[in-house]
């Protein structure tokens, strides 16, 4: 047990949340992360309610422990996945793309716990006053959609302003970035590139490949011109998406070059397709169950810190 405000929050054994990467966070990887003391996380992304409900029935087959659902405010779904994960009992949600204020009262109605990830220390303190239970605190070292602000940077200020638990997202992957995160003032991480080659994530092989290869400067933002910019691992697509976006393309034009990206990775094209993953691909040496990847990040962890 490594005690937390989280581990109370949450009812879990380890401080450590699986990030809710979509297409790749299933029921499967969500069971295994909360077989092995951690949140496991379903997300829902753009997927309508029916595919939710699915996976969450799927996954209390495979798990008698908390899981929780995270869903994308922007998503067209939203209404309908919020309505379905308080008809289902689930305790916890995380929240992004989005202010989840208007589904608050709802949810706190249901005793569901909600936690959004933010960017930025003016979002998180609004959201503190909405009455969240807890934030997470995303660095721009992360995979998929970040923000501007890196993790070293963000998780501090965020737990001097904020009296509500932090967790820290972003180029964590290993003991010794959760062990700087818990320094830096988090109460808990969130992992989510290195469950990329968790043995339960069921992303095609060469998505684990393409993780497992990377080197240090092996990512890129993509998208920065348009304000919402996207971590991938380099392959044809970002070095279209940059070379178009040097090129000045428009808004919708990028849109259309991106489209299907994601789905098209997860189905193992691996060059045509956009392969979210953080800077801290470079540190995902193997392949291995989820629960051996937490039981590594918290042998490392108390070995620098002790008992935290």
């Amino acid at each position: 047990m490594m005690k937390s405000r989280i581990t109370e929050l949450l009812g879990i054994k380890y401080p450590v949340i699986q990030g809710a990467m979509a297409w790749l966070a299933t029921a499967e990887l969500a069971a295994a992360v909360s077989n092995g003391g951690g949140l496991g996380l379903i997300a829902a992304g753009n997927a309508p309610g029916a595919w939710v409900r699915e996976q969450i029935t799927q996954a209390r087959t495979l798990t008698t422990k908390p899981f929780g659902v995270n869903v994308m405010m922007l998503s067209p779904y939203a209404d309908e996945v919020i309505q379905i994960i308080i008809e289902e009992k689930i305790p916890v949600i995380t929240t992004g793309a989005g202010n989840p204020g208007k589904y608050l009262p709802a949810l706190k109605d249901a005793q569901i716990k909600v936690i959004p990830v933010v960017n930025s220390v003016s979002l998180a303190k609004r959201l503190e006053k909405s009455g969240v239970d807890a934030i997470v605190g995303e660095g721009l070292e992360a995979g998929g959609h970040v923000g501007t602000e890196t993790t070293m940077v963000l998780i501090p200020q965020l737990a001097d302003a904020l009296e509500v638990p932090v967790i820290a997202a972003g180029g964590i992957a290993d003991g010794r970035g959760m062990a700087a995160a818990m320094l830096l003032g988090a109460e808990g991480v969130q992992v989510g590139t290195r469950f990329v080659c968790a043995e339960e994530c069921i992303v095609h092989d060469d998505y684990k490949k393409m993780v497992l290869k990377a080197v240090d400067r092996s990512t890129v933002l993509t998208g920065q011109s348009t304000g919402h910019p996207v971590r991938v691992i380099k392959n044809k697509l970002a070095r279209k998406f940059l070379t178009a976006e040097a090129e000045g393309a428009s808004p919708s034009e990028l849109e259309a070059l991106g489209a299907g990206g994601l789905a098209a990775a997860f189905r193992g094209d691996v060059e045509e397709g956009s392969v979210m993953a953080g800077q801290s691909a470079a540190l995902v040496h193997r392949i291995e169950p989820a629960a051996a990847i937490i039981e590594d990040l918290i042998a490392k962890c108390r070995e620098l810190l002790g008992d935290c």
